[in-house]
């Protein structure tokens, strides 16, 4: 990674965390996961992929829109 790129990681509307940048995702015994550049993470519980987003969430329409305060 660059020195001047950052890492963007942006909560959709209810849907998923999107990751945009060069990071490294580590399972909880430190194990990598294979990501690109971009990638989402689930955030409503219910993908068959996780921690990745499958888009499951449209199906039962998760309903969370958090947004940051000032």
């Amino acid at each position: 990674m660059s020195n001047n790129e950052k890492v963007m990681i942006k909560i959709n509307d209810n849907g998923s965390i999107r990751v945009t940048g060069e990071v490294e995702l580590l399972d909880g015994a430190g194990n990598p996961f294979k990501v690109g550049h971009t990638f989402s993470l689930c955030r409503c519980g219910q993908s068959q992929k996780k921690p990745f987003c499958d888009g499951t969430h449209k199906q039962f329409q998760f309903d969370s829109a958090p947004r940051a305060t000032q």
